[in-house]
């Protein structure tokens, strides 16, 4: 149903039709594409606010509210404990529905599943730090380690999520979240134990491919967990988990290989592998909950049973009669990704977060080739500048914490209490020029060895943009397909990857013979020219685009 559909259908009702009979507010929020109702100040209708189990005050519901749904069922709506907000999606009366969850119970799973989503990139952080070591180790070169294990396991990352969300939608999330962190853990040591370069990169491998699937699996929990005006705050921070990940790794084991063995940076690695392994164990939850299954399946067991059944999938495999098919599960990232502003929105983020990437893996060779190419640092001190995209990525979480939660704020009262998905790419607008200004300064910095100072400010700027942007990448791509958070993340998970893999290959080379100043300034150029190209379009037409072609 296109958006001219949905509203006549909707203004037919509010005219004298049962209301009720045609509009499921379980599932309005994902008819509704890109565009929901969340301001209920302006008018006239009484409606519940739910603050406790037993506290119920009454509010007003706007008139768009009236229009768009009709009296009947806008009387109906569900709104946040301070009765500013239409909750979305709306809440059944269950306890088992993991939007009535207390904050505490929440929190404690967007930890997690935050902390599940640090692994994969930590873990290919780990052979950042430990590059010279691992060379010296197996008598090669620093490029061939990069191109025949480091590159590629990025590459795998990206296509880990896909087959990821495949089992997601079939067998839910906590048995596939736990799975695949138990495989990447083994993996993982593997490689603290690897003996020559080929199982290294085999093991490297296949961690990131099984490791990724919180990547690609987080959106969901964060749509399942949140209602729709806290999941771009939420989702700040669950993106600045991997976002921050490869960065934590290549500061703290840049220090610690430059005293010790590279084995014991991949051994402190496995360790933090299997105390995510045992957090999902004893405190993660199952969040996916079955709301538009009329009547919604309740368990059929209880205790210790039931936590067995729902982390190693059993409770998946019983709930498969009541959820998409195996075919449409595998063929529903080919159905989304053509999407016209699906697409403009992926290729824009793939160039963004890719050079990011290509600047985490080869700052690296930048920092410890001795000049006149590079700047000749220790080991000790490789590793302490990655502090740097660190506190870039952390102030771009609290600032986009903040921008965002502005931006939709302002966009709801501009538009009469309704939030349309577009205005999200107003953070664009922000974080554009700073990756500009990031990645020029960054280039030349090391094009002209610049003070340590000038090479700290270009790459904490550009990360911090890169943090802006892809919060808000993340969040208009989530609104425009509410029901597809899972591809949506994957989707965008493999792009990011596919734009980064590749970089470490040309980069180096590219800036050898032209110069970094070149290099990044080229880089920062074709960003630049994509935001032009694509995020006023999107703006523009987004709204005729998502009637369109958004999946309901």
């Amino acid at each position: 149903m296109n958006e001219k559909s949905a509203l006549d259908s909707v203004s037919t009702s509010s005219k004298g039709h049962d209301s009720a009979s045609e509009i499921d507010l379980l599932s309005f929020h994902e008819q509704r594409a890109g565009r929901l109702i969340i301001d209920p100040e302006c008018a006239c209708l009484s409606a519940p606010v739910f603050l406790t189990d037993s506290d119920v005050l009454p509010i007003t519901i706007s008139r768009e509210a009236k229009i768009e749904l009709g009296e009947e069922v806008a009387s109906r709506l569900k709104l946040s404990a301070d009765g500013t907000k239409v909750l979305w999606p709306q809440p059944t009366d269950s306890d088992l529905d993991p939007q009535n969850w207390s904050d505490r119970r929440k929190n404690i799973l967007l930890l997690i599943i935050t902390l599940a989503a640090i692994v994969p990139d930590f873990d290919s952080g780990i052979g950042i730090a430990c590059i010279f070591a691992l060379a010296k180790q197996f008598n090669t070169t620093p490029d061939v380690v990069n191109n025949i294990s480091q590159n590629w396991s990025i590459f795998l990352i990206g296509w880990g999520g896909i087959f990821a969300v495949m089992l997601v939608r079939r067998v839910g999330r906590l048995p596939v979240l736990f799975w695949s962190q138990v495989l990447g853990l083994a993996f993982c040591i593997g490689c603290t134990f690897a003996p020559n370069l080929k199982t290294f990169a085999a093991m490297r491998c296949l961690n990131g491919f099984f490791a990724t699937a919180p990547q690609a699996t987080g959106l969901y929990c964060v749509t399942d967990l949140y209602p729709f005006h806290l999941q771009a705050r939420k989702l700040n921070i669950w993106t600045m988990g991997f976002l921050v990940s490869p960065f934590l790794a290549a500061f703290a084991f840049g220090m610690l290989v430059s005293v010790s063995s590279w084995r014991w940076s991949y051994g402190i690695g496995s360790i933090y592998s299997a105390i995510v392994v045992l957090l999902i164990i004893f405190f993660m939850e199952e969040t996916m909950y079955d709301r538009t299954v009329k009547p919604i399946p309740v368990p059929t067991t209880s205790g210790l049973r039931k936590r067995f059944e729902d982390l190693v999938g059993i409770t998946g495999l019983k709930m498969q009669k009541y959820r998409i098919s195996w075919h449409d599960s595998i063929m529903s990232p080919l159905r989304l990704v053509w999407r016209p502003h699906l697409l403009m929105a992926l290729i824009f983020e793939a160039m963004l977060f890719g050079f990011s990437i290509g600047i985490n893996v080869t700052n690296v060779v930048f920092l410890g080739t001795p000049l006149p190419f590079g700047y000749g640092f220790d080991q000790l001190s490789i590793g302490a500048s990655y502090a740097t995209p660190i506190v870039g990525v952390l102030l771009g979480e609290i600032i986009g914490r903040y921008t965002n939660d502005f931006i939709m704020n302002v966009s709801i009262r501009r538009n009469n209490g309704v939030f349309e998905a577009e205005s999200r790419l107003w953070a664009c607008y922000i974080a554009i020029p700073l990756y500009i200004c990031g990645f020029v300064t960054l280039g030349a910095a090391l094009e002209r060895h610049l003070s340590v100072g000038a090479l700290i400010m270009g790459w904490g700027i550009a990360e911090f943009a890169v943090m802006i942007n892809t919060v808000a990448i993340y969040a208009y791509c989530n609104d425009a397909f509410p029901k597809h958070q899972g591809e949506i993340s994957a989707l965008i998970n493999i792009a990011r990857t596919l734009g980064g893999f590749s970089v470490a290959y040309f980069q180096i080379p590219w800036a050898l013979k032209h110069g970094a100043i070149q290099t990044f300034g080229c880089e920062a150029a074709i960003v630049a020219g994509l935001f032009l190209l694509f995020v006023p379009l999107l703006q523009w037409k987004g709204t005729s685009l998502r009637a369109k072609y958004s999946l309901h």
